[in-house]
């Protein structure tokens, strides 16, 4: 994990509260290998299927790691862990209220979005497919479409990416970053994979920044013959 996070380049890494113990610091955890000093920690509600648990499990983080920062998640199906976005925009108000910066999880939907932002969100995250499951971007249109829409807070595409050129095609959409996990940690190769999605994420917003060529459906040729001396 600690060569993995090297070569990614990353800047935060994400911490499931339930499933790291908090209570006994005495035992050896993973969190024990993160350098505070290097990366951002953001502790994360992942196995939470109520509002109610999940504002419980970001306070617990709060005062055990000293961090306000919450990626929240409300899952509504055991199944296919597609959020609950009720249960979302419910605990995104009441701890936003409390002065986390909460940045939750949701289905790629700018309505969802536009309410979540007004409930006090500070990024929004949609999913890319469903959590662990390495299929891409499966719909392209409404990424771009909440990217078009959504300026006032940044957009991460979280969940779903499976390699390098998923990571290269969000970034390219203009996402302001990517949240991945399975990805890194399941491929036969997690350092090299890491270091891949480095290299995708970086030429993905490079691209962006350059700005692609206007696709058209017949040949341009790339040496016109305007202009040219007879």
């Amino acid at each position: 994990m600690v060569k993995a996070l090297e070569a990614s380049g990353t800047d935060m890494v994400t911490v499931a509260v339930r499933r790291v113990n908090l209570n006994d610091r005495s035992k050896e955890s993973f969190l024990d290998h993160i350098d505070p000093k290097r990366y951002h920690i953001l502790p994360n509600t992942a196995g939470c299927y109520t509002a109610e648990d999940a504002i419980r499990t970001a306070m617990l983080a709060r005062e055990v790691l000293d961090n306000n920062w919450i990626k929240l998640e409300v899952i509504g199906d055991e199944r296919t862990l597609f959020p609950d976005n009720q249960g979302l925009l419910e605990a995104t108000q009441a701890l936003a209220k409390e002065g986390f910066v909460v940045m939750p999880y949701f289905n790629d939907d700018l309505i969802v979005a536009r309410r979540l932002i007004d409930a006090g969100a500070s990024a929004v995250m949609p999913l890319a497919a469903p959590i662990g499951s390495g299929l891409g971007i499966q719909n392209l249109t409404n990424l771009r479409i909440l990217r078009e829409q959504i300026r006032e807070v940044p957009l991460i595409v979280d969940a779903g990416v499976g390699t390098a050129s998923d990571a290269a095609i969000a970034m390219e959409l203009g996402v302001d970053g990517i949240l991945m996990n399975t990805g890194v940690a399941g491929a036969d190769d997690p350092v090299a994979m890491a270091e891949a999605m480095n290299l995708a994420v970086r030429a993905g917003r490079l691209a962006c920044r350059a700005g692609r060529i206007e696709r058209k459906l017949y040949a341009s040729a790339s040496s016109p013959l305007s202009g040219a001396i007879e």
